[in-house]
């Protein structure tokens, strides 16, 4: 197939996806202050570009920027690579933020996934509260979000995932996350279709994690079949509660 329509292809999947996601969930809506959490990996690149292209052009009319939190053991590369997005996208406002995550750890413990995950996101929601943004997006797509509710029932013995939009109780805001219908397998072709695959980064603690054991469970599952894995994304608001206990 030509090159050209390959991409056209993969990007128009995609940004029909978030379409339909946005749509669906009520994710972003006319007035809304919606603050992107870019970390420099594909997801949240990719997330970015394509609300980006949307301001002021099509879709709920709101307020767009973007937030990297950078902590103090991270690789500062994907820093100067957003910093290039962010030129590149001078519509969107872009913050850098610095976090302590190691040395916050008491003594005695080690840096881990849930650590990092759980300062850089209390810092990330202390920043949309100050700043008044109302909405959080996060570039989770649907792996992440079956991954999560597995590893949830295995793990904690719990029904329960990452929801494409969670209002927070104690904090006004929410988490949204617009590519909650977009497999990474489309992430990753739109990510080399633009050209920033080779710029964007994954966290080295992400490899030993229990999520890279339930990521090989789904595809022996599914036997790498969209259709089922969709269903076990959907199998989320299609609960039947009077056959659960």
């Amino acid at each position: 197939m030509n090159k050209v329509i390959m991409s056209s292809q993969i990007r128009k999947r995609v940004n029909k996806k978030i379409t339909k996601a946005i749509h669906d969930f009520n994710l972003i809506e006319d007035g809304d202050r919606v603050l992107i959490a870019t970390s420099g990996g594909k997801d949240s690149s990719v997330l970015l570009m394509e609300l980006a292209a949307r301001l002021g052009k099509f879709g709920p009319k709101c307020e767009l920027a973007a937030i990297h939190i950078q902590s103090d053991f991270a690789d500062k590369a994907p820093r100067e690579f957003l910093q290039r997005m962010a030129e590149e996208y001078p519509q969107v406002p872009f913050y850098f933020k610095d976090v302590a995550v190691e040395a916050r750890l008491k003594e005695g413990r080690k840096l881990n996934c849930y650590w990092c995950s759980t300062q850089r996101r209390t810092e990330l929601i202390k920043f949309a509260s100050e700043n008044n943004f109302n909405k959080i997006a996060l570039g989770h797509h649907m792996d992440d979000i079956v991954e999560t509710l597995l590893m949830n029932m295995l793990y904690k013995g719990e029904f329960s995932g990452m929801p494409p939009m969670v209002p927070y109780e104690k904090y006004p805001c929410s988490i949204i996350r617009p590519l909650c219908y977009c497999e990474e397998s489309e992430i990753i072709a739109y990510a080399e279709d633009a050209d920033i695959r080779k710029f964007t980064c994954t966290c080295e603690f992400s490899k030993a994690s229990h999520r890279k054991t339930i990521r090989e469970e789904i595809k022996s599952l599914t036997k790498g079949s969209s259709t089922l894995k969709a269903n076990l994304f959907e199998s989320m608001r299609n609960i039947r509660m009077d056959y659960l206990l």
